[in-house]
């Protein structure tokens, strides 16, 4: 415990032992996006809590402009808590934010941040940009640009020798049986036995939308941009994992970790219990409960508890047990 800092997706949480009625603690770094970041806490009349980037030429040359709420809480048996307004914040160095607290907490206590947003600055002006993609992000494809890639996108887009229908929810599309096969054994098998599919030259992906099955096959051929990815990575992590697609999993895994956020950690809890994600399962266990704000959305829990699978109950119950009974 002490000055470290512990960090989930955009989280950070700083547990604090020992702290006096007119005190002075800096965290050790925590690295958040491309920044390492660092809490300060002084006691005066309120208590000041500062959030600053670590001087660095990666924070002089791109100061991350941030979107943030802080909360305070007791650590004790009361759990009160103090939770800030959201923040918008251009932060070069420890004097950017400061929040004054109104509050008598001493002893143990817990400061931790939620980065809504952080976006890079260019050092000479103009138009800033998320470290996070969303789907209205940049352009840039996922995959690297090379000329094998590029003749694979004209084989797609053009449909060039094309042999494969594919049939979704709302459209068809033309693809290559060689291409899908190896990507895939479940495709592989349907092209290389008796199937159905292997006869007709078509197959059926009614569970996904023309447009997601766009996004698929763009994954497959190695053109994804990364909004598509990022707009359909629900839709993809169906799909890889029903025709066995084990990278495109593991990326949406790793991608839906990054994202978890206070609005969606019980949404992405559901889809890590569907497909058995162990590492985004974890995540959100030590989001909500390691780090408290099963707190913040106690409606939701309420609701989520009258619908969740009763084996993922226990599994969150047996969570809270390992933190209130530390071996």
């Amino acid at each position: 415990m002490g000055d470290r800092v512990e960090t989930v997706a955009r989280l950070a949480q700083w547990k604090i032992d020992n702290f006096g009625p007119c005190s002075y603690k800096k965290s050790e770094p925590f690295k958040v996006g491309i920044w390492n970041w660092y809490f300060s806490v002084v006691r005066n009349r309120y208590l000041y809590i500062h959030l600053f980037p670590e001087p660095s030429q990666v924070s002089k040359d791109h100061p991350p402009f941030a979107r943030f709420i802080l909360r305070v809480s007791d650590s004790g048996s009361s759990c009160s808590f103090h939770i800030s307004p959201v923040q918008e914040k251009l932060l070069r160095t420890h004097d950017d934010f400061v929040w004054p607290v109104d509050t008598a907490f001493v002893g143990r206590f817990i400061i931790d941040v939620e980065f809504l947003d952080l976006k890079i600055c260019p050092p000479n002006g103009g138009e800033t940009s998320s470290v996070w993609p969303s789907s209205d992000g940049n352009s840039q494809s996922i995959a690297s640009q090379s000329n094998t890639l590029g003749c694979l996108s004209r084989m797609l887009d053009e449909a060039i020798h094309a042999d494969l229908t594919i049939i979704t929810a709302d459209g068809t599309l033309r693809a290559h049986k060689a291409v899908l096969s190896a990507s895939s054994p479940v495709f592989q098998s349907m092209f290389h036995h008796n199937l159905k599919e292997k006869e007709s030259s078509t197959i059926h992906i009614e569970d996904m939308s023309l447009e997601s099955c766009t996004a698929l096959l763009s994954y497959i051929y190695g053109t994804i941009k990364q909004e598509d990815f990022w707009k359909h990575r629900l839709a993809l992590l169906g799909a890889a994992n029903k025709y066995d697609i084990g990278g495109l999993k593991d990326i949406c895994e790793e991608s839906l970790l990054e994202d978890l956020n206070t609005g969606n950690v019980l949404e992405m809890l559901n889809e890590a219990w569907f497909y058995q994600l162990h590492k985004l399962k974890k995540g959100c266990l030590v989001f909500l409960f390691q780090f408290g704000k099963i707190h913040d959305i106690k409606d939701e829990i309420n609701n989520f508890f009258q619908h969740a699978d009763r084996e993922l109950m226990l599994e969150m119950f047996q969570e809270v047990l390992s933190i209130s009974n530390p071996v």
